[in-house]
């Protein structure tokens, strides 16, 4: 009873919270932060073994909750991430309002994440998935004001749009083979011998929901939006937290459904190293310290989302990859609570997040400035203390070992290498926009507010705050040195999940190749630092100062420049549609019967190949007339109402263009028909032949655009009629 105690009490508890909230701050905290306590302590009585509980009948379809190595040590991160944000939120929310609705939401939605990592069916991930970005939505609009509204619908959009999208996914899924569970869907596509065409939309619609969450490109737009608004304990679960949610899911499509599938694992890494390019990119040119962490998260799930693409590819032999990718959720989770609880530091102290406003606040501050510098190495992968060093070299030994493979069997493997090298371009941007953050706050002097900055180096933190803020950062380098005693063995329990066996090799992590990899990304990020933010992302000011400079161009807001207006459209066109439907009276239901009545009428009509022969023949003819009708009506009134004779046009005919070429030219056959051409002049008049051609010309491009207009109306039509006859029949 384990499994729904830990996912169900949290929501229990939740109301308790509040209620206790209602007579006392000190007992709601109480209650929350042992909450939290609680179920992470809960969470390590289910290492090592396999429990399962069914709620036959929930919903239908029941509930299946299941731990195993992966999801229970993954819930174990869950919670020490919750108690984290939990016992810094004291400090954070001592001036904020809404504290008994935070706390309410959080713990609903502590519940709901554990509900989906312990899912042990795509029926249960749903339910839970929808529960969680419905709780959750309400800390990115905490705040209340017109930023933070805005962004928590899009969050919104993006999670509904995602979660039916996936709905979908699932009707396919369990008409094709009529199951959700995890296992049964892994054995019913092996009997299948792979996964065939009404599969593989299925997997890809219930992916795009997870991909959605996880921050994956093109539906990654709502990360950058949602974190500077949301209160900074709750940015550090929605980047370092729920995005996992999402890679879950992305996880139980790849290796339940699509095992071994190059066509739908190549498009997965393409997507990934996407994602992990542009989210690095956007976080350079940020100029919000949250919103610069944000885009960090988005570059990093694509980091991840390309170890999980290289382990479908490599197959059996993909441990490396997989080991990099569940170390690097591991890596990232951690590493953004640290940085995101820093960032909250600032945040509480100043209520800015501008880099200009926010720069040298960390001096004199060495709690702050420890726990930063510890998550920006992790984050940079900068070996030995590092942390994300181990489990990204992993995922680049994964693309190294799958180019192996194309060589060694004679395939293309330039595009690979290629990709390679993004792979480590996009580790130096990490390195540079870290280096952005970290000399801003720690090393530059605020031109304006640096002495009551320094006033606040005693006062910043509380000791419980600071004791987090610490504690967060110190897992960080053990975990860099010691990746062979910690990370390997995590990633070992972790591989039955994801498919694949442990390797039976021990891990190098400080391998020559790694090495250099390492020092590759650096290079790339000291250059991208020397020769790009210095000189181009900051500004010299009138009186010598330099500040920086957000050069992002907006035309590049996919959610402005694309989503939206696009949403507007089709809400604009499917209501004019609907609102024709409702306006229909009625007594047109006879219609829908007459329509009927022809369709089978139609139907009924004679197999013989005569009438085969005839029905086309008749229909091409009407097509034609109904087509040319417009033309010759134009022509019609163009020959005998509207004719004009040239020779009584008075004024030039034509465009200006044709009337200015056509009297250049005029006067050129003039010159020419008086010296070369007396025997033989020219006898055309080039103003009106150039109008004429211009006239033709316009004619038939008129001729065609109708003919298209015709065609698409009649499309349209046939769709309405169909329609009709659905509705009415």
């Amino acid at each position: 009873m384990l499994l729904p105690v830990l996912v169900f009490a949290p929501m229990g508890m939740a109301l308790i919270a509040y209620l206790l909230g209602r007579r006392s701050r000190t007992l709601r905290l109480i209650a929350f932060c042992l909450t939290c306590a609680a179920a992470f302590a809960g969470t390590f009585f289910l290492w090592g073994k396999n429990l399962s509980f069914d709620w036959d009948g929930f919903c239908g379809m029941g509930i299946r909750l299941r731990a195993d190595g992966f999801r229970s040590m993954y819930a174990s991160v869950a919670c020490f991430m919750w108690l984290g944000t939990a016992l810094f939120s004291p400090q954070y929310f001592a001036h904020y309002h809404n504290r008994g609705r935070y706390c309410f939401f959080n713990l609903m939605t502590l519940g709901a994440t554990l509900g989906v990592l312990f899912s042990d069916d795509l029926y249960t991930t749903l339910i839970f998935f929808e529960v969680m970005s419905l709780t959750s939505y309400t800390w990115v609009a905490h705040e209340e004001n017109a930023g933070a509204m805005r962004a928590a619908g899009t969050y919104l959009a993006v999670a509904v749009i995602g979660g039916l999208t996936t709905l979908m996914g699932l009707f396919l899924l369990w008409h094709e083979l009529g199951t959700l569970s995890f296992d049964a869907m892994r054995e019913k596509i092996a009997g299948m011998g792979g996964a065939n065409a009404t599969v593989t939309v299925a997997a890809w619609l219930t992916l795009f929901g997870f991909a959605a969450k996880a921050g994956l490109f093109p539906i990654h737009i709502w990360l950058p939006k949602a974190h500077p608004v949301a209160p900074a304990p709750a940015s550090a679960l929605l980047s370092g937290i729920l995005t996992k949610t999402g890679v879950f899911g992305m996880i139980v499509v790849t290796t339940r459904l699509m095992g071994g599938t190059d066509s739908f694992s190549i498009p997965l890494v393409l997507l990934g190293g996407v994602t992990m390019s542009l989210g690095a990119l956007m976080a350079l040119f940020s100029v919000d310290l949250k919103r610069t962490l944000a885009c960090s998260s988005v570059s990093q799930i694509g980091f991840i989302t390309v170890g999980i693409g290289m382990m479908n590819l490599l197959g059996e032999e993909g441990g490396l990859a997989a080991y990099g990718a569940v170390q690097h959720m591991l890596n990232h989770s951690l590493i953004k609570l640290c940085l995101f609880l820093c960032a909250g530091a600032v945040y509480m102290n100043l209520h800015e997040l501008n880099l200009n406003e926010i720069r040298g606040f960390g001096r004199g501050k060495p709690v702050l400035h420890i726990a930063f510098l510890l998550g920006a190495i992790a984050i940079g992968c900068i070996p030995p203390f590092g942390s994300g060093f181990n489990s990204k070299s992993l995922i680049h030994e994964g693309i190294l070992e799958y180019v192996h493979h194309l060589q060694y069997h004679g395939l293309p493997w330039g595009w690979w290498k290629a990709f390679e090298l993004l792979f480590i371009f996009s580790g130096g941007l990490t390195i540079a926009y870290m280096t952005k953050l970290y000399v801003c706050l720690f090393w530059e002097k605020n031109p304006t507010r640096q002495a009551s900055y320094d006033r606040m180096n005693r006062t910043y933190c509380t000791p419980l705050s600071s004791a987090v803020l610490l504690a967060t950062a110190a897992v960080l380098p053990v975990l860099g040195l010691f990746g062979a005693q910690l990370l390997s063995p995590f990633a070992a329990a972790c591989m039955p999940f994801f498919g694949q066996e442990p390797l039976e090799h021990a891990v190098h992590y400080f391998s020559a190749e790694n090495l250099k990899g390492a020092a590759e990304s650096i290079a790339v990020g000291a250059g991208a630092y020397l020769l790009v933010v210095r000189p181009l992302l900051m500004k010299k000011q009138p009186d010598g100062s330099r500040v920086y400079v957000n050069r992002w161009p907006a035309w590049l807001d996919m959610e402005n420049g694309l989503y939206r207006p696009l949403l507007n459209l089709l809400t604009k066109v499917f209501g004019t549609l609907f609102a024709f439907l409702a306006s229909i009276p009625d007594h047109l239901g006879g219609l829908g019967r007459l329509i009927a009545s022809f369709v089978h009428w139609i139907a009924s009509i004679p197999d013989s190949a005569g009438v085969l022969r005839f029905i086309p023949q008749c229909v091409t003819a009407l097509t034609r007339i109904l087509a040319e009708f417009p033309e010759r009506i134009t022509l019609f009134l163009r020959r005998h109402v509207f004719n004009r004779t040239r020779a009584r046009q008075a004024v030039p005919v034509g465009t200006r263009f044709t009337w200015s070429l056509g009297k250049r030219l005029d006067r050129l056959g003039l010159l020419l028909n008086g010296s070369v051409l007396k025997r033989h002049p020219l006898h055309d008049d080039y103003e009106i032949r150039l109008a004429e051609q211009r006239e033709e010309l316009q004619d038939e491009t008129d001729r065609v655009a109708k003919s298209f207009t015709f065609g698409l109306i009649l499309i349209a039509l046939g769709v309405f009629v169909t329609f009709l006859v659905l509705l009415f029949a």
